[in-house]
């Protein structure tokens, strides 16, 4: 078959189906396969241009072919990576030499290829443009130099990126069709460009993340409260800035207050402001919360650990806006979207008495609760190769390759501190891998034993069991329970190895923070702290005292 026959056999069913109603995520998966079969890659990538909020540019993949999972995951700043500034700039099909000595972003990244990264291979690629402006890349990639020789590549890719670009811009048009109201799709476009890509986002494909998603979509129009429940480092602030960003809201202040670090004598300066001379060292007036999110919203975090006073001289504001700043006896309206979040069940709360249930039932108009990683199905290398490509930007890394190994221990691991203990164990390998020696100018990779995870046969399966559930505190392994033993070392050294197990346990399930760690361990607070102190225990990479 002739290069144009098998051309035309690859371009007539993506014709076909650009008026069909298939997902974006599809329809790009089928552009890059039928690429591949037209040109000898051995990967294939599409990536969408993005402005971040601090102005600099942002390449981000939206289908791969023949590359590692986690590259979906990554955000590839362009003024980083000089081969994408390069292919923008040509504005047209771009083939490098094979001897080129500008570093390849996918170097150790495309899929089933075990050995040690190719000093050199072929890569060429093309801008896409729609509406006349540069929309994105499309990439390919070949392990064997002289795969793209000749004319006849470039020009099949050329036309290629021509069809591809018809693609992208029928996916945009069907996506707006699909919006109910002009404003919806409004919100939508200031959230796209307003979104910052080097925070954290809300990174996902799976059915329980789209659902979130969908969720989120549904109730961020509206001003509704929201309770947003889940798991310790499932990102549930995430969720309230995603809430805020799609609400009619978002123009405005998001401002964030943390319950369980208000100090009782102070809670309502902090929450609703004070004037001068309110009390010994109210030196000038001040705005509280409250105030500072007037035509905002406020995120209430961790709103279970509210005492049930505060709770009281909340009930007021969030039926009616009412507020009175102490020392004033002028009342003062305010209009807040409020958002709460907590890892506690607050039913449970209520029934103990350690909640009201009219606060409960205010907050608890719209509740969304964040899946757990373990239930977000082949998430866990979308947020690993995220995870990864900030890490690399951070430690100015030429580029970062997830064994095949590793990705199989990401996927095994239980994830019992969530998303929050992912990041830190992509940070913590990374560091680990740097210890190892290699070639100047081979990528750095992150094999299983650098993760340091707990194999899966010790890990908690379940909600309830021991790793999850560090009030049950029982041992986490055979070797752990030696440590109580008072026929190695003596009864009072025993007891105390064992309580300083029992109170690292809590505090790693707890990601570090006192009032549920202290809840697990049946102890006061302020106890917990003492004796974390005493024990020389606190969170990894920080100072004591815990904070």
């Amino acid at each position: 078959m002739t290069a144009n026959a098998l051309l035309l056999n690859a371009l007539l069913p993506l014709v076909a189906e650009l008026s069909s109603q298939l997902p974006e995520t599809e329809r790009y998966r089928r552009l890059l396969a039928a690429l591949r079969t037209v040109l000898p890659a051995d990967a294939a990538a599409l990536l969408r241009c993005e402005r971040g909020a601090d102005g600099s540019d942002w390449l981000r993949p939206l289908a791969i072919d023949g590359l590692s999972p986690d590259t979906l995951g990554r955000r590839f700043r362009l003024r980083e990576h000089p081969r994408f500034a390069a292919l923008l700039a040509a504005g047209q099909a771009l083939r490098f030499p094979s001897d080129s000595p500008l570093p390849d972003p996918y170097d150790g990244l495309v899929a089933h290829h075990s050995g040690a990264p190719l000093p050199v291979h072929d890569c060429m690629g093309c801008v896409l443009q729609v509406d006349g402006q540069p929309w994105g890349l499309l990439t390919l990639d070949a392990l064997q130099p002289g795969s793209f020789a000749g004319d006849a590549p470039l020009a099949a890719l050329q036309a290629f990126s021509n069809l591809a670009a018809a693609t992208v811009a029928t996916a945009a048009r069907l996506r707006q069709l699909e919006q109910s109201v002009h404003n919806e799709r409004q919100r939508a476009e200031h959230f796209r460009r307003h979104a910052p890509l080097a925070a954290p986002r809300l990174l996902g494909h799976s059915s329980a993340m789209r659902a979130l998603q969908r969720d989120i979509a549904t109730v961020a129009a509206s001003d509704l409260a929201v309770l947003i429940t889940g798991e310790t480092g499932v990102g549930k602030e995430l969720v309230a800035q995603a809430l805020h960003a799609q609400s009619t809201r978002a123009d405005q202040a998001f401002v964030s207050i943390n319950c369980a670090a208000l100090p009782d004598q102070l809670v309502e300066s902090e929450l609703f402001g004070h004037v001068r001379g309110a009390f010994t060292g109210a030196v000038s007036d001040r705005q509280g919360k409250f105030e500072q999110a007037h035509q905002g919203t406020l995120f209430l975090d961790e709103v279970g650990e509210l005492p049930l006073a505060t709770q009281a001289k909340l009930l007021r504001v969030l039926q009616s806006g009412q507020i009175q700043r102490l020392g004033l006896d002028r009342e003062r309206t305010v209009d807040v979207r409020i958002i709460a979040a907590t890892n506690q069940d607050l039913a449970a709360a209520v029934r103990d008495g350690r909640m009201r249930a009219d606060f409960y039932h205010r907050l608890s108009v719209y509740p969304l609760q964040v899946p757990p990683l373990r239930a977000r199905e082949g998430d866990v290398l979308v947020l690993a190769g995220y995870f990864l490509e900030r890490t690399r930007s951070q430690f100015g890394l030429d580029g970062v390759r997830l064994e095949a190994a590793a990705q199989a221990a990401l996927l095994a691991h239980r994830w019992p501190g969530n998303v929050r203990e992912l990041e830190h164990c992509i940070r913590r390998a990374v560091l680990h891998a740097l210890r190892r020696p290699r070639p100047p100018t081979a990528p750095l990779g992150i094999h299983a034993q650098d993760l340091a995870l707990v194999p899966s046969s010790k890990a908690s399966t379940h909600p309830g069991d021991p790793a999850e559930d560090p009030g049950s505190l029982p041992p986490a392994d055979p070797a752990a329970s030696a440590v109580a033993d008072p026929t190695d070392t003596g009864l009072r050294q025993a007891v105390a190895r064992y309580e300083r197990q029992l109170v690292q346990q809590a505090l790693e399930a707890h990601g570090y923070r006192w009032a549920p760690a202290a809840r697990a361990l049946q102890l006061d607070r302020a106890n917990l702290q003492r004796l974390a102190k005493r024990l020389g225990l606190h969170a990894p990479g920080s100072p004591p005292p815990l904070r």
